[in-house]
């Protein structure tokens, strides 16, 4: 693990220091959390989530493989094929290409969207991984008699992400996708009740926090190999519960 030394004048060193003694964590803890919140949601991305953009330009090469596809189409597609459009609408679009109408190149794209980074993929498979190592580590709790409070289960549920975000209601579509290929769908039940995995809310910074937690618990100790080595105990549990919220706001 890197080492940053950071110089602060006195002031930004006894007010770093009361701040972290509040939320109960050493200085180092408390600014690691503090760089975390800043650098990792703070993603902006290049383009928006919503419509990919219309290219202003084609290359030849790739008007004439739209243009050839476009008229294969038109050939084979059935008379009553809604989705995809009829002969017309093909012959139409190959038109378009061929004649280097620029200003109808939307139509190609139109329902696209920009790719959702390696990344952020990534770091959707996080949350998703954590939440599952949560699940099961409540229901073993349950099958050992263990007392778990609704507020703690509740704040340990899996929300989805924020539909009116455009990253992350693309990281939505891909939880959606997951699961629909049958991953991760010991989750569905909490997409089911958040509003089919709409949190209304943003999410990306409190799950940011919450897999940081995870993993620094998971680095701790040697869990060992088997799968409920992995599973998570009450303490753990509310530890990760507790990085929800934000450390400026921790009493």
């Amino acid at each position: 693990m890197a080492v940053l030394n950071v110089r602060v004048d006195d002031r930004v060193r006894d007010e770093l220091k009361d701040m972290a003694d509040s939320a109960g964590v050493s200085v180092s803890e408390y600014v690691r959390d503090l760089i975390m919140v800043a650098i990792v949601p703070g993603y902006e991305p290049t383009d928006g989530h919503g419509d990919q953009p219309a290219p202003e330009s084609m290359r030849i090469a790739d008007r004439q493989v739209l243009s050839l596809l476009h008229r294969i189409l038109a050939r084979v597609l059935p008379d009553d094929d809604n989705e995809d459009g009829d002969r017309d609408y093909q012959l139409a679009r190959a038109k378009v290409i061929e004649s280097g109408f620029t200003g109808e190149y939307w139509r190609e794209v139109a329902g696209f969207s920009p790719e959702l980074s390696k990344r952020d993929c990534g770091r959707v498979l996080d949350i998703l991984d954590m939440f599952r190592v949560i699940t099961f580590s409540l229901q073993q709790m349950e099958k050992d008699g263990t007392t778990v409070g609704e507020d703690l289960r509740y704040d340990l549920e899996f929300l989805g992400f924020d539909g009116n975000d455009g990253l992350e209601s693309h990281m939505a579509s891909y939880v959606e996708f997951l699961m629909s290929d049958g991953r991760w769908t010991e989750l569905k039940e909490q997409v089911d009740n958040n509003d089919g995995g709409n949190s209304h809310t943003l999410m990306l910074d409190t799950y940011t926090r919450m897999t940081t937690e995870h993993r620094r618990i998971k680095a701790s100790q040697d869990r060992g190999y088997r799968p409920k080595d992995y599973l998570l105990s009450l303490d753990e549990l509310k530890q990760i519960a507790a990085a929800r919220v934000h450390p400026s706001r921790r009493a």
